[in-house]
């Protein structure tokens, strides 16, 4: 299934959608989940549980924002 470059906001939230964007963008799909992953330790380290929260809070919007910031700066 192919993501078509005018994809709206509300669409590019949609699980199917995400998931072809993933398997079509491997590489972007490592990335995020290596910020899903480090972004929380990363906030221990800097702030403890706070930075913890927040660390998860970034790397679920940064999952779920991805395939639309990137299709609409057009990588």
């Amino acid at each position: 299934m192919a993501l078509p470059p005018d994809i709206s906001f509300a669409d590019s939230l949609k699980r199917d959608q995400r998931r072809a964007f993933y398997e079509a963008h491997k590489d972007i799909a490592l990335v995020m989940i290596l910020v899903v992953f480090l972004f929380p330790i990363v906030g221990v380290n800097a702030s403890g549980l706070l930075g913890a929260v927040w660390g998860v809070v970034i790397s679920i919007l940064a999952y779920y924002l991805m395939p639309y910031v990137t299709l609409k700066l057009g990588a």
